[in-house]
């Protein structure tokens, strides 16, 4: 089981670059105005969800994998999935904001995405604190 663990903190480390990194090139595109800076903000962000997806994937599926190894139990657990959760759909929306980039329909400030950046900071935050103090044994 220590190399599932492994491989799980691995893609989850992998996975986060990703997700702090593609909103941070989000906020950079927001805020150029020339045709080629554009075109190469939207291929950084396709090639860079296209990579970052399979990454999120085998963090949950390894995650997964501990989970029903270990038998993990409790109310922590129950808010990391919570949190897992949210994070997938952050994801999820990532893609769509990929897709409106890459269609020019961008709506958003380059101070939308500073903002939006700062959501997976916290979220890792809080699932690290859950999963190494697992708060009362909840």
């Amino acid at each position: 089981m220590l190399w599932i663990k492994a491989l799980h903190i691995s893609f989850v480390i992998s996975w986060f670059a990703g997700l702090f990194y593609l909103p941070r090139l989000f906020v950079n595109h927001a805020m150029v105005s020339d045709a080629t800076t554009i075109a190469q903000f939207k291929l950084m962000e396709r090639k860079l969800y296209r990579f970052m997806t399979p990454l999120g994937i085998l963090a949950v599926v390894f995650g997964s994998w501990l989970w029903l190894g270990y038998g993990y139990s409790g109310v922590w657990l129950n808010i990391k999935m919570v949190l897992v959760a949210v994070l997938v759909a952050y994801h999820a929306y990532c893609g769509h904001l990929v897709n409106v980039f890459a269609q020019d329909k961008n709506t958003h400030s380059h101070i939308f995405y500073r903002w939006f950046n700062e959501i997976p900071v916290l979220i890792l935050f809080a699932i690290v604190m859950l999963v190494v103090l697992k708060p009362g044994n909840l």
